[in-house]
């Protein structure tokens, strides 16, 4: 039996528990968890804000670990070696998206590192727990100094998260990019936006956030509350990333993109947004757009990416027990910018 957090009903706190883990098969990478960061969907999950929870919920899908044990298959991992999980542990492997290396987007639903498979099915138990074991695809390899592995957690969600629809939106050098909103999110958006070669302006509500937006990468801050400032920034942006996970008013935000530009959405609040006025659309035909973390091909390149370029998270380190305390913490954003549990503490 292997020890667990986990949280019995949308009401009860997390606490300790007792999960059963398979046997290793010739396919499978058996990780001993060292750390796991704490993402805004585990407490979505662990409260049922989704209305999908499989209870008990053992959230955490930013994994990092060392490898303890193999299967007589696996070529690319060996005892000892340093490992990762995201949010995924399988998916079809066979549809179109799974073959272009998207898995995130799998047709059937990809199997997630908790709550089960996308679509309903058998539940699956995640990071907080003492240790996993995965499907060798859908292990990560990481490159980061031993030093910094509690740090390098949260790349396996807020990192790739922010990674992907950078990338497939080509923010890059001559690229105006907003991010919307400094958390755990956005302050990996800033970092990477910024490690691109992309001019970087943080869209936040907070000026006690100026200096640290700063401070992470962005060349400018704008406070979008403001709206002289947000009239001044009309109609010059190519991309703009919307991290914030709360409804909100996008009709602001759209109206920063230049003709062609689009705002994709990674936050996702447990209420809709309001609709966006049409004509902000419409007139210099802007997009919105949403993106889903991403496949396990590129999950890899974001983390060597981020290893090249000495990018990790801001994180708290905290103990096991620290989770529910940290769950109210989080909904008040009173983090910078995300919490990593100690494994060691379980």
């Amino acid at each position: 039996m292997t020890k667990a957090y986990a949280a019995q009903s949308p009401s009860s706190p997390l606490a300790p528990m007792e999960i059963e883990r398979r046997a290793p098969g010739p396919d499978d990478v058996h990780i001993a968890i060292l750390y796991c960061g704490v993402c805004h969907s585990d407490l979505h999950t662990a409260r049922n804000e989704w209305h999908n929870t499989i209870y008990p919920s053992v959230p955490g899908h930013e994994i990092v670990g060392r490898v303890v044990a193999v299967g007589r298959n696996v070529r690319n991992f060996q005892p000892g070696d340093l490992a990762g999980v995201g949010c995924m542990v399988d998916s079809c492997g066979h549809c179109h998206p799974c073959r272009e290396g998207e898995e995130q987007y799998c047709e059937t639903g990809f199997v997630g590192t908790y709550n089960g498979p996308l679509f309903g099915g058998e539940n699956t138990y995640g990071g907080y727990s003492q240790a996993i074991v995965v499907k060798e695809h859908f292990v990560l390899k990481i490159r980061h100094a031993e030093a910094d592995l509690a740090a390098v957690a949260p790349l396996l969600c807020a990192g790739i998260t922010t990674y992907s629809p950078l990338r497939h939106w080509k923010a890059g050098p001559g690229k105006k990019v907003g991010i919307v909103g400094l958390g755990g999110l956005g302050h990996m958006g800033v970092k990477i936006a910024h490690a691109m070669g992309a001019h970087v302006t943080l869209f936040t509500t907070s000026p006690g956030k100026i200096e640290d937006g700063k401070r992470l990468g962005a060349d400018e801050v704008c406070i979008s509350t403001d709206a002289a400032q947000m009239a001044a920034r009309a109609n010059q942006f190519d991309f703009v990333l919307n991290t914030v996970a709360a409804p909100h008013n996008l009709d602001p935000y759209l109206q920063l993109l230049k003709h062609d530009g689009t705002m994709t959405l990674v936050g996702a609040p447990a209420e809709p947004h309001p609709s966006p006025g049409v004509f902000n659309l419409i007139l210099k035909r802007r997009q919105i757009a949403g993106s889903l973390i991403g496949g396990i091909r590129e999950t890899q390149e974001m983390l060597d990416f981020c290893a090249r370029h000495g990018i990790t998270s801001d994180i708290e380190r905290i103990p096991m027990a620290y989770i529910n305390t940290a769950y109210e913490r989080m909904l008040k954003s009173d983090v910078k910018y995300r919490f990593v549990i100690d494994m060691a503490t379980l």
